[in-house]
């Protein structure tokens, strides 16, 4: 029975994907390791480093079903690794064949070559997503590009924006993590194979083009030279997933204080059951943006395991590349997963313009105290202009007036503005600045990534 939810059948429908269990479980990683050995032979045949027909029948018989998992889990418990054992299981079923398995390899060549698989396989994933997450947010963009809402500073009121405008600023980031991602993949798909130090030295003058060989049949690239112990790829993939659900979840934190009862200016899209409560009927909870929320938590704290693992002793460590393991799959499911439901949630929101427009007008406009005070500055002087609309504001909250209201019995302020000049100056509409530009700069980067 699994221990962590991310895998449970029950409750990995909230924490995780399918599609991404499926590349990091078990069997698909012992697969990779038999992968990763048929393609040494395959490319040692073709080096005249060992028999073509050896390799011929390790290739025919490196599969999941010829493992004996009761024997493997035996050996791994006495050796420590599974690579013994998997070695031990494709010799036999390769017969004759199975004395050219494993030629001049390490353990940790063929575990890291294998997560490395995993690794390319869990990168595509998350790109597909992200870039599906990228196209609904910035339709969204679009849309609200002019939808006028309050925004916030501190929690409290500051000066209007858009719906377009903030979608924008959820958009930013996730374009900018293509590119990140895009930029990481040759760093991370980097086969491994340096034999026991790191030097090749039982393959004589071979090692190098096996190495590079072996790069090619997997489809990845090579570093200059072994990375046994150089864990920075490894360590910058999960790292990037932690800066991803870090953009996920300002998406999930804003849309969770937006669609409080006294806000209720969106709302995630509603599916009958969804998010209610065992006891209170009339609940409709962000149930989406609280598992985008946990994810978050979840990818961001192993990033410090992943770079802590990096401190690894001498050509081959004693227990920081073990605990990779421990961290790794979890934060590409648990990621995978929160995007998931971040394109859903953004997917299918529920946006309320009207609410949007009743909520910005809920201080009696006093959100538009700048604009007004910059539209005094040039002929009171910036300074003069701050104090007397300051003034008004502290009247207006102290006598429950408008700010309209409270700026036309200001004397220094109604001398020089009659009441249609303050009423445009407190128009939200009119002081939304380069917003329409920021969206469309906003636009223009995402597009750029689909």
């Amino acid at each position: 029975m699994p221990t962590n939810p991310a895998d449970s059948q029950v409750m990995g429908t909230l924490y995780g994907s399918d599609a991404m269990r499926a590349v990091f479980e078990e069997t698909a990683f012992l697969q990779r390791m038999l992968d990763t050995e048929a393609a040494l032979a395959r490319v040692q045949a073709g080096l005249g480093l060992i028999p073509e027909d050896a390799a011929e029948t390790i290739t025919a018989v490196a599969t999941i079903e010829n493992l004996d998992t009761a024997e493997l889990a035996a050996s791994t418990r006495q050796v420590g690794y599974p690579v013994v054992g998997l070695v031990k299981g494709l010799a036999r079923a390769a017969g004759q064949a199975g004395a050219w398995t494993h030629w001049g390899a390490t353990t940790q060549d063929i575990i890291d070559t294998a997560v490395v698989l995993q690794v390319r396989e869990g990168l595509a994933l998350i790109r597909a997503e992200l870039i599906g997450t990228i196209r609904v947010l910035a339709r969204l963009t679009q849309t609200h590009r002019r939808t006028v809402m309050a925004g916030r500073a501190h929690l409290q009121h500051a000066l209007p924006i858009t719906f377009g405008l903030k979608c924008a600023v959820w958009l930013q980031p996730l374009a900018a993590h293509v590119q990140r991602l895009d930029q990481l993949r040759p760093r991370v798909e980097l086969v491994q194979f340096g034999g026991a130090a790191g030097t090749l030295a039982s393959l004589g003058p071979r090692g190098l083009a096996v190495m590079e060989r072996l790069a090619a049949e997997l489809g990845l690239h090579t570093a200059p030279a072994p990375w046994h112990v150089a864990r920075d790829g490894l360590a910058e993939a999960v790292s990037f997933l932690g800066l991803l659900c870090g953009s996920l979840g300002k998406i999930a934190t804003d849309v969770t204080l937006l669609a409080q009862t006294e806000i209720g200016e969106v709302n995630e899209p509603y599916v009958a059951g969804r998010g209610g409560s065992s006891t209170m009927p009339q609940t409709r909870n962000p149930i989406a943006s609280e598992y985008v929320l946990a994810a978050v938590r979840g990818v961001q704290a192993l990033v410090p395991l992943m770079q802590g693992a990096m401190l690894q002793d001498h050509e081959r460590a004693t227990g920081p590349w073990q605990a990779e393991a421990l961290a790794l799959p979890q934060a590409f499911v648990l990621t995978h997963g929160a995007l998931q439901q971040a394109h859903a949630l953004i997917e299918g929101l529920v946006v309320d313009p009207a609410r949007m427009r009743r909520n910005l007008e809920g201080s009696g406009g006093l959100i538009m105290a700048e604009a007004v005070m910059m539209g005094l500055a040039p002929e009171l002087g910036r300074e003069a202009a701050h104090h007397a609309v300051q003034h008004a504001c502290d009247r207006a909250l102290a006598d429950g007036l408008t700010l309209v209201e409270a700026l036309a019995q200001e004397k220094v302020i109604a001398a020089r503005l009659d009441r249609a000049a303050i009423e445009r100056l407190t128009d939200p509409a009119r002081y939304l600045g380069s917003s329409e530009a920021f969206i469309d700069r906003v636009l223009a980067a995402a597009h750029a990534t689909l």
